[in-house]
């Protein structure tokens, strides 16, 4: 399996595990978004620095140079989980979950077009699209399960977009810091252990229901242990090999995976406009998937553009002469080396 499938497959799974904490979300229905949003991703965060400890010590200096970058990440991270499940308290899981993964994909491309000035493909605009409108026909298609106010309705897209954006931000971060040749442990760990370590004064006043009940105390576990961190594990793995705007689309499975837990664990019911939206989705993560790769990059005539898959995954920069080789003979065409 070469770096670029070894990515979506990362991803895949990473998008499958996400999938799962709408319905474990139903078996602590006393604790409020905060809270589950905070303890999934606060504990799910340092964990992922506890792990990560031997590369950040080695990246330490590299980290130190990057620190504001760093810091943009880690807030991201703490918006992205008190947004999500707020966005889903408020307007409904299937209005908030949708609105929050779906623009995720365009808030990653606008950050690659604009910040690096790079053409996005005509492979990820038609994942993208097809993306976008599955999961518009799988919300409208379970859009009256949770009756809500139109205000409320209206909060919970404007926080599904912020929770997008966020998302498409840390994404790219990670990714960039993986650029400059930090590796894969120390940029997730320093922007994920950031970003819990701010989440965890949430957790501290609004995390009580947690723990008034054996079952909402392992839903929380849960949250924490699998699709946040080993989730975000993988995810980390996935963005050592694709770009982010390729990664946030493939995670617009996570809404199918979604519906179906619902379908199967809690008892509701998907219509055809679902079934549609779910055969949408798995198009567009097909052309993901197997999509040749495209030439990308037009601000850098005549040098290929270093991307992750050039760079060892736990390579640390220690100074020019540790860089790759990647400057080819003037005039030579761009190169990308991911799919999307």
């Amino acid at each position: 399996m070469n770096r670029a499938a070894g990515g979506v497959t990362a991803i895949l799974v990473t998008s499958f595990l996400w999938g799962t904490t709408g319905t474990a979300a139903t078996f602590a229905p006393d604790a409020g978004p905060l809270a589950i949003g905070a303890a999934a991703l606060g504990i799910g965060g340092l964990l992922q620095a506890a792990i990560a400890l031997p590369s950040l010590a080695r990246a330490r200096q590299a980290l130190r140079k990057h620190a504001g970058l760093v810091a943009v990440g880690a807030l991201a991270v703490a918006v992205y989980p008190l947004a999500f499940y707020s966005a889903m308290h408020l307007g409904g899981v299937a209005i908030g979950t949708v609105v929050s993964l779906a623009s995720a994909p365009l808030a990653s491309g606008i950050l690659e077009r604009v910040i690096e000035r790079r053409l996005l493909s005509r492979w990820w605009m038609l994942a993208a699209f097809l993306g976008v409108l599955g999961s518009v026909l799988l919300c409208l298609s379970r859009a009256g399960e949770q009756a809500a106010s139109a205000m409320a309705t209206l909060a919970g897209v404007g926080l599904g977009l912020l929770a997008g954006t966020t998302y498409a931000l840390y994404s790219w971060v990670v990714h960039q810091l993986m650029h400059h040749q930090l590796g894969r442990g120390a940029s997730m760990g320093a922007v994920f252990g950031a970003g819990g370590a701010l989440l965890i004064p949430v957790l501290l006043v609004t995390g009580a229901p947690l723990v008034a009940s054996a079952q909402s105390f392992a839903v929380a576990a849960y949250m924490a242990l699998v699709p946040m961190f080993l989730g975000y594990f993988l995810f980390g793995v996935g963005l050592a090999r694709v770009r982010p705007s390729t990664a946030t689309t493939l995670t617009l499975a996570e809404p199918a995976v979604a519906a179906m837990l619902a379908v199967l664990v809690v008892g509701e019911r998907l219509g055809i406009i679902g079934w549609i939206g779910m055969a949408i989705l798995a198009a567009a993560l097909s052309v993901l998937a197997f999509a040749p790769a495209n030439v990308t990059d037009r601000g850098a005539v005549g040098r290929r553009t270093a991307t992750p898959a050039d760079v060892p995954e736990d390579a640390v920069l220690a100074g020019p002469a540790h860089r790759p080789a990647l400057t080819e003979a003037p005039g030579a065409p761009d190169v990308a080396a991911e799919t999307g």
